[in-house]
């Protein structure tokens, strides 16, 4: 199973992190973020971090350039997309960057959103259902109505986010079966500071609940 923890900030606790077994780690470059880096800070960030996991940017409505500029300074492996952004608007990020995975995050209000996600399936590598807030992107701690997930079956991956932690993800994997999770304010101390006590919870709590399957 595809782990993403998101909203690294610092070499040590991304090297770690990935040494518990995450498989990606995610950079939130979206100013209005608690948990955002410049440019500055994220390029040196993962050139510290090497290959330890799959390195996500989180970006919200911005241009294709910007994007594809971060992305040829950062040497990004994959582009987080958690805005308003068109299908269009998808397709043309793929034409800039066909070696990148693109990710459409949506933030889920009702069944209504769950039919328009989908149709990003032909346009995008994976999707990604994070809890609707109106006035925060993600990392709100909220939760999905897991229950209203259990038809969601699109053609390609998708990670559940939204409130994970450590002690409800054997219940939402119980009910449901993404190919990912991501979790961010579920294993922290404060935005962008990573409890790693319960980062080692998540993985021995998942441990347990793949053995059990």
């Amino acid at each position: 199973m595809r782990i993403k923890i998101c909203g690294i900030t610092s070499v040590e606790q991304g090297m770690e992190i990935a040494r518990m077994g995450a498989t990606d780690l995610g950079f939130i470059c979206v100013p209005s973020s608690p948990r955002y880096l410049d440019l500055t800070k994220l390029h040196p960030l993962i050139t510290a971090l090497g290959n330890v996991a799959n390195t996500v940017g989180v970006f919200a409505d911005f241009s294709v350039m910007t994007i594809a500029y971060v992305v040829g300074i950062t040497e990004l492996n994959t582009v987080q997309l958690h805005g308003n952004e068109s299908i269009e608007f998808c397709q043309e990020l793929r034409e800039a960057l066909p070696e990148t995975e693109i990710i459409k995050a949506w933030r889920v209000r009702d069944n209504m959103d769950l039919d328009k996600i989908a149709a990003y399936s032909e346009v995008v590598d994976t999707l990604l259902l994070d809890a609707y807030h109106p006035d925060a992107l993600g990392g709100t701690g909220q939760t999905l109505n897991w229950e209203q997930l259990s038809a969601f079956t699109p053609p390609i991956p998708w990670l559940l986010a939204g409130g994970l932690t450590p002690d409800n993800i054997c219940t939402a994997l119980s009910q449901l079966h993404p190919d990912g999770i991501d979790l961010s304010s579920g294993v922290e101390v404060s935005p962008g500071n990573k409890d790693l006590a319960l980062v080692d919870r998540l993985f021995t709590n998942l441990s347990s609940l793949l053995e059990l399957k």
